[in-house]
């Protein structure tokens, strides 16, 4: 007759190192955050939506909220914001306060896009600028559906491009999604 094995000495699996993604936008970073994580395989990644056009520091309350309410569920919490016309400094004041990492990008979040395919070291005017410019190597490309298969081949490039561009989010142009990228690729 054998012994059973003791549950002491039974192995739990290990938890999965979790990321809680939070998108002010209702498309693009939500199909670029989802498309990321289909090609990595990935199951770190949770991307919630926000896209009713929330301030970023608004942004971090909500995601800090949500986090609060599942206390231990998530290892890292990310809002990717804009600029546009929003006082990012109270947002990372906020962030630094509730916990919560943002990856900022100046102007617009089709600037990270963009680094996948090109380097972007001028000022940018704004989206309409920066779309223009991405549309030259994804013709067609539209806020309103995003095609991770366009960018996947260039993640390397975009984040050697961002790195290089700094992360002072004050900065035209500059991206700090790099940092966000470089976390999901790096958790199992």
């Amino acid at each position: 007759m054998r012994r059973r094995e003791s549950t002491s000495r039974r192995v739990s699996p290990k938890r999965r190192y979790t990321v809680l993604v939070y998108c002010g936008a209702a498309r693009t970073e939500p199909d670029y955050f989802n498309g990321l994580k289909r090609h990595l395989r990935s199951q770190t990644v949770t991307v919630k939506i926000r896209y009713d056009g929330v301030a970023p520091k608004q942004l971090v309350r909500i995601a800090a909220t949500y986090r609060d309410k599942t206390p231990g569920a998530y290892d890292e919490v990310w809002c990717v914001v804009d600029t546009d016309e929003f006082d990012i400094d109270a947002a990372l004041a906020e962030a630094r306060r509730r916990g919560v990492s943002l990856a900022v990008s100046n102007p617009c979040f089709e600037l990270w896009l963009l680094l996948h395919h090109d380097k972007c070291t001028s000022h940018c005017t704004g989206y309409a600028d920066v779309a223009g410019r991405l549309r030259k190597h994804v013709p067609g490309y539209d806020k309103a559906r995003l095609d991770f298969a366009d960018y996947a081949a260039g993640v390397d490039d975009a984040t050697a491009r961002a790195k290089a561009l700094g992360v002072d989010h004050a900065v035209n142009p500059s991206t700090g999604v790099w940092r966000l990228v470089e976390t999901i690729r790096e958790k199992p």
